[in-house]
């Protein structure tokens, strides 16, 4: 019909569930396998690398580069590349998505987690078990309830990356390199103390698969925690700046036209390659 040609779509919200679900899986196996690699006694890395702090930092970066690269992938650009409970949790507190997208997000973030968690275990073998399937645990010298503070402290301030990125037309389309590198430096500084989870989906996975539960409340209590009090505090900010979330997306692009409520983009998508679109004058 006339007038109609070149409008897209929304994407179907299964379609946004089975993207986040294949993220999370891939996020997961691509990381922990980072894991096993810079950390198992029988890589040559650790060899090539003797430096306890320069492996960590090679970790991180490794880690957080398999999440950036799904947030600006395909799937990214259809769910909006929460990969993360917290995430989803934040956006829905600050409701930019619905009720059962959350559940769903949430659902199929799980289910990606413990898939990559066994894709992991059965690649990976005795180098995977000799890092405890890269479990996530505190410290000796530090107490869980402590450790769940830790991990709320730091998904606070991942998701203020987040939030402050996708808040600011100009820099939205950097929030997947900038929450990456946030994440690689968590990783460098404070993986000693708890493990750097930030997320109870990368948590959860080998814990289940490795069947190592200790403590694994503190990664769900801490994380969440964070990610709802980010989304408390971030409502008054946002009005005092003038600066509300255009949506529950890291990256848009034209191609893949959102489907959560309220969106700011919603047939008027910026183009994929990041340039500005222009401004339909008022009337």
């Amino acid at each position: 019909m006339k007038g109609t040609e070149g409008i897209r779509k929304p994407v179907s919200p299964r379609h946004a569930w089975a993207a986040e679900l294949a993220g999370t899986f891939f996020m997961v196996a691509w990381g922990l396998s980072a894991v096993v690699v810079t950390m198992s006694d029988f890589s040559p890395v650790p060899r090539m690398v003797p430096d306890y702090r320069l492996r960590l930092l090679l970790t991180g970066v490794l880690f957080a580069s398999g999440g950036t690269a799904i947030v600006y992938s395909p799937l990214g650009q259809r769910s909006g590349g929460h990969l993360n409970p917290a995430v989803s949790l934040a956006f829905w507190l600050l409701g930019k998505m619905g009720g059962r997208d959350l559940a769903l997000y949430s659902a199929a973030q799980f289910l990606g987690g413990l898939a990559g968690a066994a894709l992991v275990k059965i690649l990976w073998g005795g180098w995977a078990a000799s890092v405890n399937l890269g479990v996530t645990s505190p410290a000796p010298w530090v107490p869980p309830p402590a450790a769940a503070g830790v991990e709320f402290l730091i998904t606070w301030s991942l998701l203020w990356v987040i939030l402050y990125f996708v808040s600011h037309p100009a820099l939205h389309r950097w929030t997947g390199f900038a929450a990456g590198a946030w994440v690689a430096f968590l990783v460098f500084a404070e993986a000693p103390v708890t493990g750097t989870s930030l997320n109870p989906a990368r948590s959860l996975g080998p814990a289940v698969v490795a069947d190592a539960y200790r403590n694994l409340w503190v990664y769900f209590a801490g994380p969440l925690g964070g990610a709802a009090a980010a989304a408390v505090f971030w409502k008054p900010v946002a009005s005092a700046m003038s600066r509300p979330l255009p949506c529950a997306k890291l990256f848009h692009t034209d191609r893949y036209p959102c489907h959560h409520p309220r969106c700011h983009f919603a047939g008027r998508q910026p183009p994929a390659d990041g340039s500005p679109r222009k401004e339909e004058p008022s009337k």
